[in-house]
């Protein structure tokens, strides 16, 4: 028996260092996986540059960290426009795992601010060792078109940065309309691809506009593609594309898209197939295609080109 105890004893006792162990294996495996990543990301990052222009921006795609393809697309637009000022903000970057931007951070050398409305979602951002390797800001901080300029000025921007990357799945349009006090010289927008490539709508400005709350199918945020390019257009932008997986726009400021080739909202709208959808219980039920829509039929939009609010059932003629 006491033979038994201090087998147990000793078990006990070397189980933490076995788990520090574990840990540090962990993350050595974690780290050389990034690094492996970084030197893939830069070898296709030279050859998007070597290429020139290209006609289709799809073909500049691939995928380091951003959710997906934007990584290429985002170098290509930057080696067209060579921005002067190697600056970038992004807000709704989750915990930075995933984002547009993470890239040119860690590969560009650039340096950035980054915002999301969950504290500890920034603190492990804070906690990463591209944070202290980097000239990078976290913020948290919940943005809305009231005070978006504000929390850029405190944080030390304003004027000409290279890129804005706007992703809140929501009020996207109305905390886009509202930015001034910088000028992004490239600006990647999410677009909501379910409402279609007709219509310029959005969902009503909602200061606490949470997606989910709005609608248990997730499917009703943000903007339409249509909605975004009317904006842009308003603020001196070219809208150059989307991404292959439907979700993200890119806009380039008309004075410096040279020979970068402008598209029409038709030209490049992309419809997603990905899947969000939820049920009244919160699983996800696969919505594809007309289905996603249906969804959300007794939702309003709010018309920019009418400036007036419409159910989406009127809109799209839905029973």
């Amino acid at each position: 028996m006491k033979k038994q105890i201090r087998e147990m004893i000793n078990r006990v006792i070397g189980l933490p260092q076995i788990m520090d162990r574990v840990e540090q294996t962990r993350r050595q495996v974690k780290a050389e996986s990034e690094q492996t990543r970084l030197l893939l990301g830069k070898m296709l990052s030279n050859q998007v540059r070597a290429h020139g222009v290209y006609e289709n921006i799809h073909d500049a795609e691939f995928q380091v960290f951003s959710q997906f393809g934007d990584d290429g697309i985002l170098q290509y637009l930057i080696e067209q426009t060579r921005p002067d000022v190697e600056k970038f903000i992004e807000f709704g970057v989750q915990n930075y795992t995933e984002a547009n931007t993470r890239f040119l951070l860690m590969n560009n050398n650039w340096s950035g601010l980054i915002i999301d409305g969950d504290p500890a979602n920034m603190e492990f951002a804070k906690r990463s060792s591209y944070y202290w390797r980097s000239a990078l800001q976290a913020v948290s901080q919940f943005v809305d078109r009231d005070n978006i300029n504000a929390i850029f000025e405190a944080a030390g921007f304003s004027g000409e940065i290279g890129l804005l990357s706007v992703d809140i799945d929501g009020n996207d349009y109305w905390v886009w309309e509202a930015i001034h006090i910088v000028d992004p010289l490239i600006v990647t927008v999410e677009y909501n691809s379910v409402f279609g490539a007709d219509h310029a709508i959005t969902v009503p400005y909602n200061a606490a506009f949470y997606r989910t709350r709005a609608h248990y199918s997730n499917l009703f945020f943000g903007a339409s593609l249509k909605a975004l390019c009317l904006l842009a257009e308003k603020k001196g932008y070219a809208f150059v594309g989307s991404n292959s997986a439907g979700n993200n726009a890119h806009f380039v400021r008309k004075d410096i898209v040279g020979k970068i080739p402008v598209k029409t909202v038709a030209q490049g709208y992309v419809e997603s197939n990905f899947s969000e959808s939820r049920d009244k219980n919160g699983k996800s039920n696969d919505l594809r295609g007309p289905e996603r829509l249906e969804a959300i039929k007794d939702m309003q939009v709010f018309d920019v080109e009418n400036g007036k609010t419409v159910f989406i059932r009127d809109l799209f003629s839905l029973k």
